[in-house]
């Protein structure tokens, strides 16, 4: 039961546990690409009263505020998302194929529309996001700028 109309769009935002390669590991089945977005604690309160996937990071100290995070699966199958990476030679757009460059990328702005798809599993509801659109600009060092290395078609 999908909804078309649910959506949200983080300008500048900071993500954490990048798998755009989709390799597994301890939280994730080989394939399955994802990211997650921090949120920031009223838009939190609004989207987990909106039924999304909110979750919490782990305090670290006794004290501190659980930081609210949101899980964004990227998934190539039925509506691909547009990634585009932006480094001083351009613009490039990444494939299914490449955009594992970003799991090690020295990432310097993330922009990223995300939708909402609604399901039902016995008897419990959510909304999982999926990448819709994200626009990434890299930080790159002397020779990736010299050499126009993080440009190039991979």
């Amino acid at each position: 039961m999908a909804n078309d109309g649910k959506e949200f769009m983080i300008e500048d935002a900071r993500i954490i546990f990048r798998n755009f390669s989709g390799k597994e590991g301890p939280y994730n089945r080989e394939g399955e690409r994802s990211f997650c977005a921090i949120l920031s604690d009223d838009v939190a309160v609004v989207m987990e009263a909106d039924d999304w996937n909110v979750r919490y990071l782990k305090v670290q100290e006794e004290g501190d505020i659980p930081t609210p995070y949101i899980p964004i699966a990227v998934n190539f199958k039925n509506r691909p998302p547009r990634v585009v990476m932006i480094t001083s030679v351009g613009k490039t757009t990444l494939t299914e194929e490449t955009v594992g460059v970003l799991d090690w990328a020295d990432i310097k702005m993330v922009d990223l529309i995300a939708r909402g798809y609604e399901w039902v599993v016995n008897g419990k509801t959510g909304t999982k996001a999926y990448l819709q659109t994200l626009v990434i600009t890299i930080n790159e060092d002397a020779l990736e700028r010299k050499y126009g290395m993080l440009g190039e078609e991979h």
